[in-house]
């Protein structure tokens, strides 16, 4: 099969192999001619970059780059890259990573031009509409890890470092004009961030397909990026160079945010107060969570599974299916519960707080409530 494509649902992605070597080309088309490349500190110095930076300047659009992003970016970061892109007098912004630098390179083409504080923004009601559209910078983005599908995304994740909790940042432009999807710059992912990100990819889909929202087209999406996560992340993790197997994990990442545009639940509700509070890998926490949430919804969500499970190849529907979610987190060296990642019985409580407010809760087949949620955590530690 010849994995290449130009898509345009539910944007512009250029997809393939060394596809990176039109990102001059990308820019053009966004009328960006002094980028700013924002990514995280992690990736910086790694060869994957130097070479994207030595293409920008080819391209004559300059070597222009900020990387002061953390794991879980927070509005500090976002402080500085703003600082940054106005200072370079940039025209354009190349989010460039995983989900921390993807996200936080969108925002820093959204809040550049913007007056009031990026809270303001937070995904409630129509706060979005609050935000001059005009001076949103162009953003081309380029993901380098398949899992958060941030790349085709109309929103960012955000930690308030003061209240320790994660916010979402939500407006239509800030969904990229450009997507350049290369699996070769996946390849040398280490096999723990190929397996927490695959994890994410595969979260996104299972909670997708679990939503109670009416969306035909995500359900279907959601389901088919099951399938490419079950049949190739473990080829993925076996062999990184794996180029086929790396290509259909970057499909099931867009996949996997493209469909949860029907909801979220419970794993992300809870996933979110957890990183925001023990900065844990987003990925790896929602695989540590799935099992627990998948027993926690099996009275509303047990029958599509039968389907889903009979679709996927996995024998004894719904129950066979769960089974095999806890044999591929195990497959990958995922810690069996959350206390692995230092949660405590103690900080329920303000986990608890967090989950009730972020708007993944109100995507979960049935209510989240303070009483349910306790019992969720413990059950999942």
């Amino acid at each position: 099969m010849n994995l290449v494509g130009n898509w345009s649902y539910p944007t512009a992605i250029k997809f393939g192999a060394d596809r990176i070597k039109e990102l001059g080309e990308a820019c053009a088309s966004a009328g960006i001619k002094k980028p700013l490349l924002v990514t995280d500190k992690g990736l910086a110095d790694l060869p994957v970059t130097k070479s994207t930076l030595d293409i920008m300047e080819a391209a004559g659009l300059g070597r222009g780059i900020f990387f002061e992003v953390d794991p879980n970016p927070n509005e500090k970061n976002l402080e500085a890259g703003v600082a940054a892109y106005n200072a370079g007098g940039h025209d354009g912004v190349i989010a460039f990573g995983g989900g921390s630098g993807l996200d936080l390179g969108k925002m820093v083409a959204f809040m550049a031009g913007q007056t009031r504080p990026i809270w303001d923004f937070e995904d409630i009601g129509d706060w979005w509409t609050r935000a001059d559209a005009d001076a949103i910078a162009p953003i081309i983005a380029v993901p380098t890890t398949a899992g958060t599908g941030s790349e085709v995304g109309r929103a960012s994740v955000i930690t308030d470092s003061v209240s320790h909790v994660k916010k979402i940042i939500f407006h239509p432009k800030v969904l990229p004009t450009v997507v350049i999807c290369d699996p070769e710059l996946t390849v040398g992912m280490p096999k723990f961030i190929t397996a927490g990100t695959g994890l994410d990819a595969f979260a996104h889909c299972v909670e997708a397909f679990s939503s109670p929202h009416y969306h035909p087209m995500s359900q279907g999406i959601a389901l088919e990026g099951m399938r490419l996560v079950k049949d190739y992340l473990p080829r993925a993790y076996a062999d990184g160079s794996d180029i086929e197997a790396r290509a259909q994990m970057m499909s099931a990442a867009a996949m996997g945010a493209t469909g949860f545009q029907k909801g979220l639940g419970a794993i992300h509700a809870m996933s979110h107060p957890i990183g925001a509070h023990f900065n844990t890998h987003h990925g790896t926490t929602n695989a540590v969570c799935m099992p627990a949430v998948l027993e926690f919804n099996a009275p509303e969500i047990a029958d599509r599974f039968n389907m889903a499970a009979a679709y996927l190849g996995i024998e004894g529907g719904f129950d066979g299916f769960r089974a095999y979610v806890q044999e591929l987190n195990d497959s990958m060296g995922i810690p069996r519960g959350l206390s692995d990642l230092g949660v405590t019985e103690a900080s329920i409580p303000d986990l608890v707080k967090g989950a009730l407010i972020d708007p993944s809760c109100g995507g979960n087949p049935i209510e989240l409530t303070e009483e349910n949620l306790t019992q969720l955590f413990k059950a999942a530690l």
